[in-house]
């Protein structure tokens, strides 16, 4: 299975492009529920989220450089979707009343789905404003550099990214709930921490990219495309 543009445009999508989807998607949901735990290395904060959402910025990169804006607006918006279906049932199974040798545990379970609402609404923005600036920057440096320095593109785009990310998540979701101060080192270590994921990961990111592109027989330039992040099904 390969990807591949044809003379008209048509393009074939591959199972790599299904497995970037899974796995960004996957990296979004857990980390919604993961951020409703903070821990603390030194006189660090950080949610536990940190754990494992940075990766779906690596992979907001990889398709961004692969497929181009229009299928990575595509995937962000699935995992939109998707991440909203997730946060309604388990606020579905709150509302369910527990059964009697459930009842000792009940307070926890609804700690963590009860609170992912705020915490999900916040991310819900963040992340549409953080992964399209992400995907935008990544597809207007690829386009101006002639695709030249990647890895300069991935580290810009990710600074911008979860710079935007950071500014918008933090007090949406846990203004209030923490200290001032706590809450602007949060924000500042998270954007630090998260950029040194992504260069820590760079080699393979690299790898991954350049492996993808070889196989599916891809490599797409966003010229004269619209980025208008609402033309969804806009993936010709």
């Amino acid at each position: 299975m390969t990807m591949t543009i044809d003379h008209k445009g048509t393009r074939h999508f591959g199972v790599s492009l299904l497995i970037c989807t899974v796995l960004f998607v996957t990296c979004l949901i857990t980390s919604n529920l993961l951020e409703t735990k903070l821990f603390q290395i030194g006189r660090l904060t950080l949610t536990a989220g940190f754990i494992i959402f940075p990766v779906s910025y690596i992979v907001n990169d990889c398709m961004a450089e692969v497929w181009g804006f229009k299928i990575t607006r595509l995937v962000i918006w699935l995992g939109f979707i998707l991440n909203f279906l997730v946060v309604a049932a388990g606020e579905l199974a709150v509302l369910l009343p527990p059964a009697d040798c459930w009842l000792d545990n009940e307070p926890h379970f609804n700690y963590v789905f009860g609170l992912a609402p705020r915490i999900t609404g916040a991310s819900f923005v963040a992340f549409l404003i953080g992964s399209f600036l992400n995907a935008y920057v990544m597809s207007r440096m690829k386009v101006l550099s002639s695709g030249r320095h990647f890895s300069l593109r991935a580290i810009v785009s990710t600074i911008v990214g979860e710079g935007a990310d950071s500014l918008v998540f933090f007090p949406l979701a846990f203004y209030g709930s923490v200290p001032h101060s706590i809450l602007i080192q949060m924000m500042v270590i998270q954007v630090i921490a998260k950029t040194l994921y992504e260069i820590i990961a760079l080699p393979l990111t690299i790898r991954i990219v350049k492996w993808i592109k070889k196989q599916e027989h891809i490599d797409v330039y966003d010229q004269g495309i619209s980025y208008n992040i609402l033309k969804v099904t806009d993936i010709r």
